[in-house]
């Protein structure tokens, strides 16, 4: 068995898996397209990217996936593995050999979000990635069903207080390190006369767009909410998809009475990486200097009573 990165002579094996394959990262995927598509491929082989290919082989059975680490992020994602229909003795070493180029790039954790009834679900718990929340994709209704009037606004810098405090109240503590904020103002914001009710992080692409949201259980309009973010993002042919996670499953009520269709219930998976000494020796030898420059404790006299 060989697991090496992906090079031209692989080539032919997307085209062959294209409809094979299984999308780890549902972000990428309704806002980019398909993972093995023609515009992917360029990414793929561009060296600048934190985007990585690997493909490991035995015989005549092979089996690809791929890590990517956005800039600034601290959490890798696997975007797919292919053929989906294949996922047997090759599935370990190929994700053991993707955790640890994540590892090298410096990231915290590797995540993967796949449906509970796939058998990438045993596949990835055996690699040793655990499940922290579920979440459901939701396909917003055409803005031509809505006539509610805009509610939603560009995010600007007085916002972000605000934004961060619905963000701590809504997302638990311990999957803050997961779901962290962007570092920028960005997205739109819901405002009203007491401060902001609500706060949906969008990821546009050419294929579609993908809204991260923020919305208290309590929010005093929370139907007519979804509604007016449906029609805000909406552009030309492309579709609009909310995402909701466990820690908001409130939100699913509103958006079936809202018109919006519900995707599949997928577990959202992590598997945390030990940070990489690059320097061991280093580290040793200013230890030791530092030893030696210690001076002994003096002797301790004997107490005659």
């Amino acid at each position: 068995m060989h697991v090496r990165s992906l090079d031209f002579l692989d080539l032919p094996f997307l085209a062959r898996y294209r409809r094979r394959a299984l999308a780890l990262d549902s972000l990428r995927l309704l806002t980019r397209g398909h993972p093995l598509g023609a515009a992917a491929l360029l990414a793929y082989l561009d060296p600048r990217r934190f985007i990585y290919t690997a493909i490991a082989r035995e015989d005549d059975d092979a089996l690809m996936g791929q890590v990517v680490l956005e800039e600034g992020g601290s959490a890798a994602r696997l975007t797919f593995l292919a053929p989906a229909d294949c996922l047997d003795g090759l599935t370990p070493p190929l994700l053991d050999h993707l955790t640890r180029k994540a590892a090298e790039w410096g990231a915290l954790h590797l995540l993967a979000e796949v449906d509970e009834e796939s058998p990438a679900f045993k596949s990835l718990r055996q690699a040793g990635f655990s499940m922290y929340a579920w979440q459901r994709v939701w396909k917003l209704p055409r803005p031509d069903r809505l006539q509610d009037p805009p509610l939603w606004r560009s995010a600007e810098e007085e916002d972000w207080a605000a934004v961060q405090s619905l963000y701590a109240q809504i997302v638990p503590v311990l999957l803050q390190p997961l779901e962290a904020l962007p570092r920028q103002t960005a997205g739109l914001v819901c405002p009203a006369e007491d401060g902001l009710q609500a706060f949906a992080l969008v990821h546009s692409g050419l294929a579609g767009v993908f809204i991260q949201p923020l919305i208290p259980p309590d929010s005093a309009c929370l139907p007519a909410q979804l509604a007016s973010l449906a029609k805000t993002v909406h552009s030309g042919e492309r579709s609009a998809y909310l995402c909701v996670r466990s820690y908001q499953a409130w939100l699913e009520a509103p958006l079936e009475e809202a018109g919006a269709q519900a995707g599949p219930r997928q577990a959202v998976m992590v598997k945390r990486l030990a940070g990489l000494v690059k320097e061991p020796l280093a580290a040793t030898n200013t230890i030791e200097k530092a030893l030696a420059k210690a001076k002994p404790a003096a002797p301790v006299s004997r107490i005659e009573t």
